[in-house]
């Protein structure tokens, strides 16, 4: 066998060795996450958690409060699913070390961060599931921010499923935290749908309305105090969007 070819199935191998240890880490991770929800003061109610496709390459975007909902997103939806996160916090030596071993991936804020949309582009390839907020960094308040059109992007390129997941109530952790008080969550799960490119749409133009397309299937699952930027539901459209039904539910 020539050197190069022996090189690249070393590294192959090398790769999913990784992968298949970063699959079971997650695994871990999941259920201590879990264990958390029920001892953290927290009540949380799910919805519509069977629209979440079994399999195939998916999407899920949510509406990005605080340092909780990544972590609460990834132990409820019962899928392998990489998330991603600011730079940054591979600096920090707990939070670091956990998101290297979960397989979670950074991503530069402020700037088109090629690495980041080829490594989620091959997540989505192998078919896993891929957590990503739009808004790129947290409100805090719950209400939803502008979003970047790299939502768009990254589903276009793999043909993925998106699936919108709203929080409600996890702005006020915090504070009821503080006080040792429960603090009620919903979660709610939207239907998925893949983006479709129209004719004559020039492709700028075209990323901008679909990710305000799809911004707008996420405000319609919060209450109108949430919907922030995305708050005039009369402006919603669908003609980016093509809903998937009852194919995608989870059996």
């Amino acid at each position: 066998m020539p050197i190069t070819d022996t090189r690249t199935l070393r590294i192959a191998r090398a790769r999913r060795r990784v992968q298949d240890w970063q699959y079971r880490a997650r695994r871990a991770i999941n259920g201590l996450i879990r264990l958390l929800m029920r001892v953290v003061l927290l009540r949380i109610t799910v919805e519509g958690l069977e629209n979440v496709p079994a399999q195939g390459p998916t999407i899920v975007i949510f509406n990005h409060v605080n340092f909780l909902d990544g972590p609460l997103a990834l132990g409820l939806i019962p899928r392998d699913m990489v998330g991603m996160t600011k730079i940054e916090t591979f600096d920090t030596p707990i939070l670091g070390t956990l998101a290297r071993w979960y397989g979670i991936f950074g991503v530069r804020r402020g700037e088109v961060d090629r690495q980041a949309l080829r490594q989620a582009h091959e997540i989505l390839a192998e078919g896993k599931a891929l957590l990503y907020s739009p808004e790129g960094h947290r409100s805090g308040t719950g209400n939803l921010q502008e979003a970047k059109d790299g939502i768009a992007l990254i589903a276009m390129r793999a043909n993925a499923a998106i699936v919108p997941m709203a929080f409600v109530g996890l702005e006020r952790f915090k504070e009821n935290a503080k006080r040792l008080r429960h603090t009620e969550i919903r979660v709610i799960i939207g239907e998925p749908f893949r983006l479709k490119a129209l004719p004559h749409v020039g492709r700028r133009e075209m990323l901008r309305l679909m990710t305000t397309q799809v911004m707008y299937r996420l405000a319609a699952l919060l209450p109108a105090e949430y919907r922030g930027e995305y708050h005039d539901l009369r402006q919603a459209s669908l003609t980016h969007l093509d809903f998937l039904g009852q194919e995608a539910n989870l059996s």
